[in-house]
């Protein structure tokens, strides 16, 4: 044990600095002395469950998945919205279940542990040889279940960081948590772009769907060595009680109201990446060394931007936020300046590389610096519900506006495109205009 806490105390103290390292602002005298391994298990847990996102990317990875299984189109379209608000809509309930629980380590673990099983599941259907309409509804009715969990993992993970890593280090665990998983993925996506063309099967693409379900259950592990101390219960209530609370503080909490619109507007950052990815497969062959570079596209941008991000969150959340977003807005401009400037170049491999890469360190920004905004600005007895309440609505919001988006583009791709980056610069505006988070 002294052996293990010296090495989790080390990286640690790399992590964060000599300095920050010893410093506890807002948790136990018990967490804090456990703070270094409690970083480290946590870090470790958090990357290897992106390592999963990216290997099994609902803007990427699973198209193609779809598309190889020869799956109608229109299982494509339904990807985004129902990965994304399936993970949001349940939290407001399950914000006040995992309040009635002192730890809550094992909900994130045991939530972890079937988002690995779905997927591993979608690469087994895909191995069993399933085709057409069968394979479409197979995966998306194993992607509403690992969003489900997903969401319980949400709730959790944000209850349990906040209880165990003090307030100046928790955008940093985020990023190097995500510039792990960013690296792997970004080496995968290497191997699939260099791998000879003879070995590009459908099998090779299943093996990778299958490693991203591995991942969550490694994550799953990890997480349930973490040590948690017991947690205030207050909170745990019906579902009646817990709608009632929860509109009572949405209208008794301004700044929670402007948090939750700029959180809907960052909304055009993550709609606009199967835009993206569209124009790629329109402008290339869509072979799968073309999902290769966009797998490693947005690798090195998780990769090379998490920390930093991670780092700025820490000193300010909603500058993060908002230079995140005025990213994405002037990339949204630059593309559609092409296409209607330079349309001779769209079928270049790299630039939708360079595009992808580029939304991936916005995009990157945009989830660092709402989940520490989010964070920070609660205490210890309000975090779960803030989180659940903010969680919920944006998933409401995200269905309402994900069918609007579809349609827009169903009839025109440089029309959404255009109404995401006018979004994109809206946002900045809204995140600018929050109050600082992390001031004392």
């Amino acid at each position: 044990m002294e052996k293990a806490l010296h090495w989790t105390e080390r990286l640690f103290h790399a992590a964060v600095g000599e300095e920050d390292a010893r410093l506890c602002k807002d948790i136990s005298e018990a967490a804090c002395h456990d703070q270094p391994r409690s970083f480290v298990i946590q870090t470790a847990a958090m990357g290897l469950s992106k390592i999963g996102d990216g290997l099994a990317d609902s803007k990427v990875v699973l198209p193609w998945l779809l598309g190889a299984l020869g799956a109608p189109a229109f299982f494509v379209g339904l990807l985004v919205p129902i990965r994304e608000s399936l993970s949001l809509l349940p939290q407001l309930l399950v914000g006040g279940l995992i309040r009635s629980f002192p730890r809550r380590k094992h909900f994130w673990a045991f939530a972890s542990a079937v988002e690995g099983l779905c997927i591993l599941a979608m690469a087994m259907a895909g191995m069993a040889g399933l085709e057409g309409f069968s394979a479409g509804v197979a995966v998306i009715a194993l992607l509403a279940v690992f969003s489900l969990a997903r969401g319980v993992a949400s709730v959790a993970a944000k209850d349990v960081l906040g209880k165990t890593v003090a307030k100046a280090k928790r955008g940093r665990l985020s990023g190097y948590a995500e510039s792990i998983a960013g690296a792997v993925t970004g080496l995968v996506g290497i191997y699939l772009t260099l791998v000879p063309e003879v070995q590009r099967s459908d099998g090779l693409l299943f093996a990778i769907i299958a490693a991203a379900g591995v991942s969550w259950l490694l994550g799953a592990v990890t997480f349930l060595t973490l040590d948690e101390e017991e947690g205030a219960t207050e909170g745990g209530r019906d579902l009646k009680s817990v709608l009632t609370g929860q509109i009572d503080l949405l209208f008794a909490d301004a700044e929670l109201r402007r948090f939750l619109w700029a959180r809907s507007l960052l909304l055009s950052t993550a709609f606009a990446g199967p835009i993206y990815v569209a124009f790629a497969q329109q402008g290339t062959d869509g072979s799968l060394a073309t999902l290769g570079l966009l797998v490693v596209a947005t690798g090195l941008a998780g990769t090379l931007s998490s920390a930093v991000w991670g780092g700025l969150s820490d000193r300010s959340s909603r500058r993060t936020m908002t230079y995140a977003a005025v990213g994405a807005g002037l990339l949204g401009a630059v593309v559609l300046a092409i296409h209607a400037a330079l349309p001779q170049v769209l079928g270049s491999l790299w630039l939708h590389g360079a595009v992808l890469f580029v939304l991936g360190v916005s995009h990157s920004g945009v989830r660092i610096g709402r989940k520490t905004q989010l964070i920070d600005m609660t205490t210890a007895e309000t975090r779960a519900q803030y989180v659940a309440l903010s969680n919920s609505l944006i998933g409401v919001v995200l269905l309402g506006s994900g069918v609007v988006i579809g349609l827009v583009m169903s009839w025109s791709l440089l029309m959404a495109l255009a109404i995401l980056t006018l979004g994109a610069f809206a946002a900045a505006f809204a995140c600018w205009r929050l109050e600082e988070a992390q001031q004392d």
